[in-house]
């Protein structure tokens, strides 16, 4: 398996928690009453998952790596990446403040828009993210990179998966994702 292969697999569990995010803001927004742990989960997703465990692999791995194999970081793909991630985080952090006062029983307007912008804000803005890095960044990186980098790389994702977010932990947040997607179905159909 290639490291971009490997990254791409993220990028549909992250599609998924994603569209999962999508569904319960539209809900909030339509008024319904939205578990706070779906929230809760999907925060949890987002900050280890995509962020500690995936973004990881990208930033202290492949991007060093397509450096040294001569792709720029400054007016390239890869610094735009990095605002990009820079840009996500921010969202998440406002999400998370809005989300702590929901979970504290703070359904006011001011609270939920807060959780409704934010979200919709990440949403949109990863899965174009996701876009670019699956047809661009991804497509450079299959072409500067040798076989030996691609091996290199995967078998250093897989050290971060194991050390950095621990042993069986990708395979909990899969099944997260997929207890959520069932989650707001049974949400979607109480309404």
């Amino acid at each position: 398996m290639r490291a971009t292969e490997a990254l791409k697999e993220d990028h549909r569990v992250i599609e998924r928690m994603l569209r999962v995010l999508f569904v319960a803001s539209q809900q909030l927004q339509r008024g319904e009453e939205v578990d706070p742990q779906i929230f809760s989960k999907a925060l949890d997703f987002i900050q280890n998952f995509s962020d500690k465990c995936h973004h990881h692999k990208e930033e202290d791995n492949l991007f060093p790596t397509l450096q040294q194999r001569g792709v720029p970081k400054e007016g390239g793909p890869i610094g735009m990446m990095l605002v990009e991630h820079d840009e996500g985080r921010q969202h998440v952090r406002e999400f998370a403040s809005a989300l702590d006062k929901y979970e504290k029983g703070d359904r006011s307007p001011a609270v939920k828009n807060g959780i409704i912008s934010h979200v919709m804000s990440f949403v949109q803005l990863l899965s174009q993210h996701i876009d670019k890095e699956d047809n661009i960044l991804y497509a450079i990186a299959d072409d500067v990179l040798s076989a030996a980098d691609q091996a290199d790389l995967v078998h250093r994702f897989h050290e971060i998966e194991e050390n950095t977010i621990g042993p069986g932990t990708h395979e909990r947040y899969v099944k997260m994702v997929d207890d959520l997607e069932r989650a707001v179905q049974r949400q979607s159909s109480r309404t």
